[in-house]
Order: structure tokens, then sequence, then C-alpha cells
């Protein structure tokens, strides 16, 4: 191919002249040039090579900061296919049973967990203990009981617990963020959060108490519960919740189908919330203030995420969301970055004690009171 060539070459020499002194203005411009990254990089083992590993694998072959480097599976064919798609040496692989030698490893710096939900609590401690960090896909726990064992031994062994909110890094959603803290919407006054889709084969393991604890909440609802917290900017004091089941063959004894949740906030703002396994095209926030609103639509999805205010549309750039988030948890892990809205352990944790506090208002029909 000598198109560029063939084009040089017609061109005329005061043209080209003319174009290399206008890219030669440019460069003394540092900052309308994005310069190499030179820094530290995040070296990656995932665990758990399904269907999310996949995506978080694909997204950071685009990373400047994080780089793919391991893997733990139970699956021998998975390891082996991994092997020759993203050229990883057979010294870090690992299976479930030994990962513990990660800790011999000095070529990994971190392990994301992206197994069933009901195994992220011993894999968390066990890659601690390895003094490994950690990035654990949420929720981060099956209850908050488990989340604060996950946070203490990750402090105990000194290594970073980071949570897989992607959506604390797309751009549109910060925007509305900052919306907010800049007193856009004035004083907040209701959010709702609608999280939902009809779910396919029935033997998942989503569908399977014992891996996923729970059900839609569990895997979709937690988006709702984040998303008000992130986008009202309070923490929710009390929680009351109702439960729907059209279908206990395939949801059954402790699988939720559909679950309404509403939360109270210390400054006012309500959030009315539904989280459903059998309700599709639900992927919407929206939120009001004295002073405007924001609607994001889709709110959450892999993107493109949608939204607008009383101000407009939202016109941030479209990212891919796994790419920005593992670049961001590399500063975060090296540098010491501060996230806009936290990613940390502590955070997980305030998702699942609210989880934990909307299966007890559906088992009681009682308005839960929530503390810090």
């Amino acid at each position: 191919m000598n198109t560029r060539r063939d084009f040089l070459q017609k061109m005329g020499a005061s043209a080209l002249m003319l174009q290399l002194s206008s890219i030669s203005a440019f460069a003394d411009t540092p900052d309308l040039i994005e310069q190499p990254y030179e820094g530290k990089v995040l070296r990656v083992a995932i665990m758990g090579l399904g269907g999310y590993g996949t995506r978080v694998a694909e997204a950071m072959k685009a990373c400047n900061k994080a780089k793919l480097v391991g893997v733990i599976s139970g699956t021998p064919s998975k390891v082996k296919d991994w092997q020759a798609k993203y050229s990883i040496p057979e010294t870090n692989c690992y299976h479930y049973e030994n990962f513990d030698q990660v800790k011999n490893n000095p070529d990994i710096d971190a392990i994301y967990v992206t197994t069933p939900n009901a195994l992220h609590h011993n894999q968390v401690i066990r890659i601690a203990k390895a003094g490994k960090h950690v990035i654990c896909e949420k929720p981060m726990a099956l209850n908050a009981r488990e989340g604060q064992e996950m946070v203490n031994a990750c402090k105990k062994a000194n290594v970073k617990l980071l949570v897989g909110y992607r959506m604390h890094f797309e751009p549109r959603t910060l925007e509305v963020i900052r919306m907010r803290n800049a007193g856009d919407f004035g004083k907040i006054m209701f959010f709702q959060g609608q999280c939902g889709f009809k779910i396919g084969d029935p033997t998942q393991w989503r569908l399977n108490k014992a891996l996923a604890g729970g059900g839609s909440m569990m895997d979709i609802g937690i988006y709702a519960i984040n998303g008000a917290r992130y986008m009202i900017g309070e923490e929710p004091v009390w929680v009351t919740a109702q439960e729907t089941k059209t279908d206990p063959v395939k949801f059954k004894e402790g699988v939720d189908e559909t679950i309404q949740f509403q939360l109270g906030f210390p400054g006012g703002a309500v959030a009315s919330c539904l989280s459903s396994y059998n309700i599709n095209h639900l992927d919407r926030f929206f939120m009001s203030g004295d002073k405007g609103f924001a609607e994001m639509q889709p709110s959450t999805g892999y993107g493109p995420i949608k939204g607008r205010t009383h101000q407009g549309e939202l016109t941030q750039p479209i990212t891919t969301h796994q790419t920005v988030q593992m670049d961001e948890m590399a500063s975060i892990i090296f540098e010491g970055k501060k996230p806009v809205v936290a990613v940390d352990g502590e955070e997980g944790l305030r998702d699942l004690k609210i989880i934990d506090a909307i299966y007890e208002a559906v088992r009681t029909g009682k308005k839960i009171k929530l503390t810090a």
C-alpha cells in the first residue's frame, strides 16, 4: 500500500513545508499531545475465565497502565486457550487448588476475581495471604459479614482490595456527579433505578443460591443501590422492600425474581428501585432536584451509556469501561490516586450491608434502619 507515499510525493513543496511547520508548532504545545506512558504497569492475573473474565481480558489489550500476565482456572482447556491467545507463560498459570503459590511469583502484582459470588470470600482471603493486591467483581461477597472478613484480611496483609465498580470511572456518570456537586440540580429529592432483563438458561450459576447468594438483587440490583448512593451523594438510613415471584420453578427458594426496594437518605431524598430477572429493557436511572434533573438510559450497561439533564444531552466521550477501570485501578494501587467515587473494599461493604437489609425487609415486611 503506497497511498500515503504517493500522496506526499504529489504534494507541492510549499504545502508540505506548511504541514510540517504546523506539526512542529503543535508539538511545541505539550498539553495537546498524549505522551506515551512510561510508568509502572500493573501485572494482572484473571481468576475465572468465563464471559466476564474474557471481557476484561479483551479490554485490557488497550490499557496503558495494566497488562494481563496470568490466569487461574479450574478448566485446563481454558488455560491453554488463554495462553495461546494472550501469550501467557506457563509459569503464570494456576488452578484453584494451587494458586496460593502465586506468593512466590514476582511477575504478578494483582489478581482479578471474576468467579461466582459464593467463591469470592475464600479466594480473596487466600490471595491476600499470598501478598497480592485483589480486584474483586461485585457483589464483593454474599453478605456483609463475609465482606468485612475480606476487608480485614487485605488490611492485615497490607494489600489493596478493590471492587469492579466500572461505572465509577464512566465519563457521563462522572459528569452527572460533577453537576450535582456543583449544585446544578439543587436539592436532590428523588432517584429512580431500574435494572432488569429476562434471564435465560435456568441451570446457570446465577440461579443457584449456593453460588449466587440470591437472584437478581445480587447480580443487577446492586447497580441501583450503588447508583442511588453515588448520584444522590449520601448514604441511605432506611430501606423497605417487596418481592414478586411469578415463576417459582425457575426462581427457586432464595433466588429472587423481582424485588422493588425503597431507600431513604438523610437529606430528605428517597429512592425507588426495581431489580428483576423477568422484565426486559430496564437499565435506567433518573434523579430529580429542585433545580433540575438527570436521566441515564442505558445507565449501567456495557455501553454506550446515554444520558441527558435539564441542560441538554450528555456528550462526554464513550469509553470501554473495563479498559478505563483497569488503568485507573493501576493508578490507585501504585500512585495512591483517589477516585471521584471510591472503589475499595469499604465501598463494596456498604452495598452488602444494604443488600442484607433489603433481604431482611422482604422477609419481615418491616422498614429496616441502616447504620454506618
